[in-house]
């Protein structure tokens, strides 16, 4: 299952699937908030890698799967090609004249590392590289919930800087409304929030205070 750091898609066998996985690197990359440089070289990258995936005999019903990853603590971009056709491809060495040819010469320029895989199940493989990305940033976009809704494991702002959920219980006012007494990973005192208020959070684990 894809998660905030990763996206995982299929594209068919025909020419408009190099220009849509493009548009889904540059959507994914601009929510990670990844640098003009590390854009370009990715979309440089993926291009040849699902070109040579789509130049493989294979049958037309076999699809190309793309994954798009954010590794190492967001430090590197990680995308992969898979592909059901045999063999490995190898780096060739184009002439002056050639107008094509020059794929993996591209990726094995602009990828800090890359490499091929057999794939799981048997069939095909998957060709990777690998892209120095720093300032990346999967954390998932911040939200604004109900108090009522929050749980345990999600990140909370709280007086400037995030904290981690530990316990969320819920207790009536003597009025009869709802209160959500919000427990911290800091230790410090508890939440009580009316049950509609409204509270920042991020989900998928702590992060930095700030």
């Amino acid at each position: 299952m894809a998660t905030s750091d990763e996206v995982n898609f299929r594209l068919p066998r025909c020419h408009g699937s190099v220009p849509r996985a493009r548009t889904v690197l540059r959507a994914k990359l601009g929510e990670w908030r990844a640098g003009q440089g590390t854009l370009a070289d990715g979309e440089l990258v993926l291009s040849e890698l699902v070109t040579n995936a789509l130049r493989v005999p294979a049958p037309g019903d076999r699809m190309v799967g793309v994954r798009i990853v954010c590794t190492g603590k967001g430090e590197r971009l990680r995308l992969e090609v898979s592909d059901a056709g045999a063999g490995r491809p190898e780096v060739q060495r184009a002439g002056e004249l050639d107008a094509t040819g020059r794929g993996l010469l591209l990726v094995e320029a602009l990828a800090h590392r890359w490499g091929v895989d057999e794939r799981p199940a048997g069939i095909g493989k998957t060709v990777w590289a690998e892209l120095l990305a720093p300032g990346v940033d999967p954390a998932p976009p911040d939200l604004k919930i109900a108090a009522v809704t929050v749980r345990p494991g999600q990140c909370v702002r709280v007086w400037g800087a995030w904290r981690t959920v530990r316990t969320v219980r819920s207790e009536r006012y003597a009025s009869g409304g709802l209160a959500v007494i919000i427990a911290l990973d800091d230790g410090g005192p508890a939440l009580r929030l009316d049950a509609a208020e409204p509270v920042t959070v991020r989900t998928g684990g702590p992060v930095a205070a700030s």
